[in-house]
């Protein structure tokens, strides 16, 4: 019995002496800058929201917390790059609504996004705002819908990428009315929203945090929020589905680490992104996206993010929605 009792306690001294290290960088990390990396270009909704965590947690914690924008297809380059970085805690991404998108999507990536990223905490969970440029003659959707019928082709939908969650959203708006919107893909929201305003194109699905601004400076009309309810930030404008029952689209956004980060500093991170939610004045400032924060544990975000991925892969099998 003497033997096997010495047995168990060193195997337990050595499963302790394992988790030391881990322990240890936890309590010391961040030891030099973070890197949060964003697929896709400034001004866009990812970046708005990317940048603001930042600057909450560089104020938490001690260390920079610098976002790096690295646009184009789709942001699998932006999460590939994370995926291959070092699981320390150092390189994250931004995830959003691609990331659910691009899992059934894409067939051939050189990454599985549920196996090789750790959701470590929600952001935000935000409308899309259906908008139109000023010169478009609708003032609801139900006149917009008539609008598009009468002339098949004519209006064009901007889109902030192939796979981007304006994207699909205005594929799930089409298929469901019927409409020929012709769409222009763009290198995020940026861009997007730059060429609706110079009214080269003329509606597009966008996120309210990039969005709110230009709705209340007149630049752009707001018909519709995509949300099953009406949005607190724009109450007086109606949900799609009071034109188009049963449909609904959000945006999801939060923060991830290549898989192998170790388990405290997921925990770290998750701990003072909570936080940084609660802090009245970082809540105010995301309150202006027009965003609902999405506080809650690792696993809660991670069970989000799988919710998303099974409810958009329906939609992209069901659309016919392709890569290309």
């Amino acid at each position: 019995m003497m033997c096997i009792s010495k047995a168990l306690i060193g195997a337990s001294c050595i499963a302790l002496l394992a988790l030391v290290p881990h322990a240890a960088k936890a309590q010391t990390y961040p030891d030099k800058p973070v890197t949060i990396i964003v697929g896709f270009p400034p001004g866009g909704p990812n970046d708005i929201l990317g940048r603001l965590i930042a600057k909450a947690l560089s104020e938490r914690m001690g260390q920079p917390f610098e976002v790096v924008n690295r646009p184009g297809a789709s942001s699998n380059p932006a999460t590939e790059a994370v995926v291959r970085a070092a699981p320390d805690g150092h390189t994250l991404l931004l995830i959003g609504p691609a990331n659910a998108i691009n899992s059934s999507l894409f067939t051939n990536l050189p990454f599985n996004f549920k196996k090789d990223i750790i959701p470590i905490a929600g952001i935000t969970r935000e409308a899309l705002v259906l908008v139109v440029h000023p010169s478009v003659a609708a003032n609801s959707v139900a006149q917009f819908v008539a609008l598009a019928k009468a002339q098949p082709g004519k209006i064009k939908m901007a889109s902030t990428g192939n796979g981007s969650s304006p994207h699909v959203s205005g594929v799930l708006f089409k298929t469901m009315t019927g409409l020929d919107l012709p769409i222009v893909h763009f290198a995020g929201g940026g861009p997007a929203l730059a060429n609706l305003i110079a009214g080269q194109t003329q509606m597009m699905f966008e996120p309210m945090s990039a969005s709110i601004e230009p709705v209340k400076s007149g630049k752009l009309r707001a018909l519709a929020v995509t949300t099953a309810t009406r949005s607190s930030a724009l109450p007086d404008i109606p949900t799609v589905a009071e034109t188009v029952p049963g449909y609904e689209a959000s945006a999801a956004t939060g923060i991830g680490a290549p898989a192998g980060t170790p388990a405290a500093i997921v925990e770290k991170l998750n701990r003072e992104i909570n936080a940084a939610l609660a802090d009245p004045k970082f809540a105010a400032e995301l309150a202006k996206t027009g965003g609902t924060p999405l506080p809650g544990s690792s696993a809660e975000f991670a069970k989000l993010i799988e919710g998303e991925i099974d409810k958009w892969a329906v939609v992209v099998k069901a659309a016919g929605v392709t890569p290309n």
